[in-house]
């Protein structure tokens, strides 16, 4: 929390500097909206977030300037969450795994195999029956989701030893996100959490504090996980969004007309990035395998599906209110099976 503060009274003192210094457009009375995430220049959110600057920019350029920090450069997730709560950065971009702490509605995104297909995944988070309950969550922690993005399909990969079973994971630390949610997803596949942020997984690979962690393949090659690990496995244990977090007191502070304009922005944000994730995905995959040497494996994810299915029983007992949300959840992954 002592970072998070000092993070935020560094931001005060920039934006106080460029105040009388006549820099980053404060000068000419610009509000600037700052944006965080944790990834490199090349990964599709920040495709995104460039494509909603230079719309904000052109549009509401007379009195907003919009900028984009990548790679946790004003802090990690967790930390550019709580900056948005102070209204100290505008908007971050957060996996819906570290949002538990902030609301238990979100916990619903955590559970492994909520979703039959990448089908169903879409379907149910383009529904606003399915979301709102639960981006609305965190209106008085002082931020709203404003849209989602793709963040593919999460998989165990690991330094030296293959995962083809829960039980190859036994004895293993694997990195998870920092969500209760994941601790246990991790304890009933039989593998040891090792929760942490983003930006200190590869230290700990390499380091070998860590045996493996789990992510989509962009993790491999935008972030250089696939120059120490060599083993990627299909396993297929989550669809966990991505969340534009905006400040709520921000948002309430905007005209209808400006309301209206940021919204399209938030929406351009969506649609520029999930057109971006799959070529992504794609190269990401070939350069793992051609230049990084990545083995890829696809096991039968029946076992790993139940193993942890008494998660999806223990989340709704502790949450009842989530169960309608579930059931719709439900109805789109026998729409959308993975069998069509």
């Amino acid at each position: 929390m002592k970072k998070v503060k000092w993070i935020a009274l560094l931001l005060v003192v920039a934006m106080m500097a460029c105040m009388f210094a006549g820099c980053g457009g404060a000068a000419d009375g610009k509000r600037i909206i700052r944006i965080g995430h944790n990834q490199a220049t090349t990964h599709p959110t920040h495709i995104g977030l460039t494509a909603f600057a230079e719309f904000i920019n052109e549009e509401l350029g007379d009195k907003y300037q919009v900028e984009v920090y990548p790679s946790e450069l004003l802090g990690s997730q967790n930390e550019m969450v709580q900056l948005t709560q102070t209204g100290a950065i505008d908007i971050v971009i957060a996996s819906n795994a570290i949002m538990e702490t902030f609301s238990s509605n979100y916990s619903i995104f955590n559970l492994p195999y909520l979703f039959s297909s990448a089908e169903a995944y879409h379907a149910a988070m383009e529904d606003p029956e399915v979301t709102d309950p639960i981006f609305l969550a965190t209106e008085d922690a002082g931020f709203v989701c404003v849209t989602w993005l793709d963040a593919g399909t999460r998989n165990f990969y690991t330094v030296d030893k293959p995962i083809n079973s829960p039980a190859d994971l036994k004895g293993l630390k694997i990195r998870v996100q920092q969500s209760a949610t994941n601790v246990k997803m991790m304890e009933l596949l039989g593998g040891t959490a090792t929760p942490m942020g983003f930006g200190d997984v590869y230290t700990a690979l390499q380091s070998q504090i860590i045996n493996g962690a789990e992510n989509n393949e962009l993790a491999l090659t935008s972030n250089g996980h696939g120059d120490v690990c060599k083993y990627y496995s299909y396993d297929m244990h989550q669809m966990v969004p991505d969340l534009v977090l905006c400040n709520w007191a921000f948002l309430e502070g905007l005209s209808e007309e400006e309301r209206a304009i940021f919204d399209e922005g938030f929406q351009i944000i969506n649609t520029v990035q999930r057109e971006a994730w799959e070529t992504a995905v794609e190269e990401a995959k070939e350069q793992a395998l051609n230049e990084q040497g990545v083995n890829f494996l696809y096991p039968d994810t029946a076992p790993f599906q139940e193993a942890v299915m008494p998660l999806h029983e223990e989340i709704l007992a502790a949450s009842p209110e989530l169960q309608p949300i579930y059931d719709m959840i439900q109805e789109y992954n026998a729409q959308y099976s993975s069998a069509e």
